[in-house]
């Protein structure tokens, strides 16, 4: 058998290991893995494609337009079983789930919380715009990024490998067009570097995503704020001071603090800067992990290769690069434990600040 036949080959059994999967498919979940594990970037498909290069130019066109039309055919395949679950999924709710929308909504009555229903800022929106003016006060800018993202600004320019676990689904929200959730407003540095001038401080608040487990302490769903100091000299004795500072002029005390270390691709060396938790005074709880302390500042020196990646060069330029959880600052703020209340839609949870 020659190595165009066995491609052929290879490419057919491909497709009738796909049909079989589909047809014991119950979930979204479970076409989720089929795409990835046929049809992604390190699927099936792509392994077998490699050996395109044994075949002559003539079968390599032949082949690669067959390999073009089974993945087309695969997509729609998985997209018609998605159609299929979820009209299963919908059928099953209507006969369980209903409401009627011709109940007016109900209407609070006088006195409720003082009389007329206003709106309230939200906590995690005060402590943003309270941070804002801080770093404004200091000279920072004020940056803004797209929350659905390219993979190249999320991850590739900040210096993270192909292969580093953040890029799997159990960590990320993919789209269908290649695109994803973004996971930290650190995507907001390669941004940042290139439409400011060095030297120069810059932060981007936001709201970011992660396919998390959630717990008292990790949501899927929760704001960050980025910062960024570009300049020819930086330190690490500078990002400390320029840290525990900050956090002195938010809780207006002195705040406990210690430094460990910290792995993240974008930052060499890394850090994580930790304080002592305010809900328990160091004594344990759910919000710090029982350990006494609260991962609030993941910080360090930017990476030489973000620097590039920024079009500047590393060896003029150094940086410092923080990231502030908002959550967790206003947990620590308030005394709130546990960070899914501010997912909740209860009005009774907001009229409280």
């Amino acid at each position: 058998m020659g190595n165009a036949e066995k491609l052929t080959n290879d490419l057919k059994s491909l497709e009738s290991e796909v049909q079989q999967r589909l047809a014991k498919a119950v979930e979204e979940k479970d076409l989720e893995n089929i795409s990835i594990e046929f049809l992604g970037k390190k699927g099936k498909l792509t392994n077998v494609l490699k050996a395109l290069g044994t075949v002559s130019s003539e079968e390599r066109g032949q082949i690669g337009k067959f390999a073009n039309e089974l993945k087309n055919s695969l997509e729609q395949s998985i997209e018609t079983s998605r159609q299929h679950i979820l009209e299963q999924y919908y059928n099953k709710l209507a006969e369980t789930e209903w409401f009627d929308a011709t109940i007016l909504p109900a209407r609070f009555p006088a006195g409720f919380h003082g009389g007329d229903v206003k709106g309230h800022i939200h906590p995690i929106s005060a402590m943003q715009k309270r941070l804002e003016d801080i770093f404004s006060s200091m000279g920072f800018s004020i940056m803004d990024g797209p929350q659905v993202e390219t993979d190249q600004n999320n991850f590739g320019m900040l210096n993270f490998t192909d292969d580093h676990p953040a890029r799997e689904m159990q960590d990320t929200f993919y789209t269908e067009q290649d695109h994803l959730l973004r996971t930290h407003t650190s995507s907001v540095q390669i941004r940042g570097m290139k439409k400011l001038k060095p030297p120069m401080r810059m932060i981007a608040p936001g709201r970011v995503f992660r396919y998390e487990e959630l717990d008292a302490s990790h949501e899927h769903t929760f704001y960050q704020m980025e910062g960024m100091v570009i300049d020819h000299t930086v330190s690490v004795s500078n990002l400390l001071h320029l840290m525990h500072t900050l956090l002195e002029e938010i809780f207006q005390k002195h705040v406990e603090v210690r430094l460990r270390p910290g792995y993240f691709p974008f930052v060499e060396p890394g850090f994580e800067l930790d304080m002592k938790c305010l809900i328990c005074g160091g004594k344990g709880c759910p919000v710090c992990k029982y350990s006494g302390w609260s991962e609030v500042l993941p910080c360090g020196l930017v990476h030489p290769n973000v620097i590039k990646s920024g079009g500047l060069n590393p060896s003029q330029w150094q940086g410092a690069a923080f990231g502030l959880g908002l959550n967790r600052l206003v947990m620590m703020w308030y005394g709130i434990e546990d960070i899914r209340y501010f997912q909740n839609p209860d009005p009774d949870f907001l009229y409280q600040f």
